[in-house]
């Protein structure tokens, strides 16, 4: 192993080992406990989400849960995925933890039976920092994004079958996800517009086609909510991170080691190949 190489690794434990004495000291035993767990099944070919006796119970619990993960992962989180708030008054927020691609032609997914489970969406990036306790008119956040781009979100559902997850523990989990592609750049008013597009997703002599709809309306209204939601609780957006802000069509069953491509019609398309 080389020099740098082995002073990069120190240092990553060195954050590691900080952020978790920080946690022994402002989070519960519980939510310790589940963060611990929840980060190990990200890793396991057959995972076992099913959190049990350290389930969280309210939005805070799994807030805090999020924030651990956050602290305990080995390199800066790349964004977040939402949507406004439900009529029953869920808050749909997450972390997006694991690692991103982008434009590449061959792209990681962990397979469920056999399959690549995708979310066609739209990705905002941001260009500048939001900082913690500021509050954002939409002005604001509209001036923050620099990029609209099209982009696929990566589903891994990670609770067992007939394990009945309440809200908070899938908040907690990640709400499924296990990765981000983005695809090319769309301009941002045509991003700001989409509220309908119909999407086709071929492969071989395949063809999946979907007249879909966002549902929040439109793609920026979560990432309204998203900022001033998370700068009330203290978390700053970095320059660099991607939201994403609900499927136009919700989970596509690709197959894997062929390659894909998704046509968002109109507005553009792209392809890849997602491998083991």
């Amino acid at each position: 192993m080389s020099e740098f190489n082995q002073t990069k690794q120190d240092d990553v434990q060195e954050h590691q080992d900080l952020h978790m004495n920080e946690d022994k000291q402002k989070y519960s035993q519980s939510q310790l406990d589940a963060a611990t767990h929840l980060l190990k099944q990200r890793q396991q070919a057959i995972p076992v989400s099913d959190l049990r006796n350290n389930a969280p119970k309210t939005l805070d619990d799994a807030f805090a849960i999020q924030q651990i993960m956050m602290g305990q992962t080995s390199s800066e989180h790349i964004g977040w995925k939402c949507l406004i708030p439900q009529q029953n008054g869920n808050v749909i927020v997450a972390p997006l933890l694991s690692q991103l691609a982008a434009e590449q032609q061959d792209c990681s997914i962990k397979s469920i039976k056999g399959y690549a489970l995708i979310e066609p969406e739209i990705a905002f990036v941001l260009a500048n920092d939001l900082s913690a306790g500021q509050t954002c008119s939409n002005d604001e956040i509209d001036d923050a994004v620099g990029e609209t781009r099209l982009a696929l979100e990566l589903i891994e559902p990670r609770f067992s079958k007939d394990y009945d997850a309440n809200h908070f523990e899938r908040l907690a989990d990640g709400l499924s996800n296990q990765g981000l592609y983005l695809g090319p750049v769309i301009d941002k008013p045509i991003a700001y517009k989409a509220a309908k597009i119909d999407i086709n997703i071929s492969q071989e002599k395949t063809e999946q086609v979907f007249a879909g709809v966002h549902p929040c309306e439109l793609p920026q209204k979560p990432l309204y909510w998203l900022v001033n939601h998370l700068t009330a609780r203290g978390i700053s957006l970095r320059a660099g991170q991607v939201i994403i802000t609900g499927s136009y069509c919700g989970v596509v069953k690709v197959a894997m080691n062929s390659p894909v491509n998704i046509n968002y019609q109109g507005i553009g398309q792209f392809s890849v190949n997602f491998t083991g």
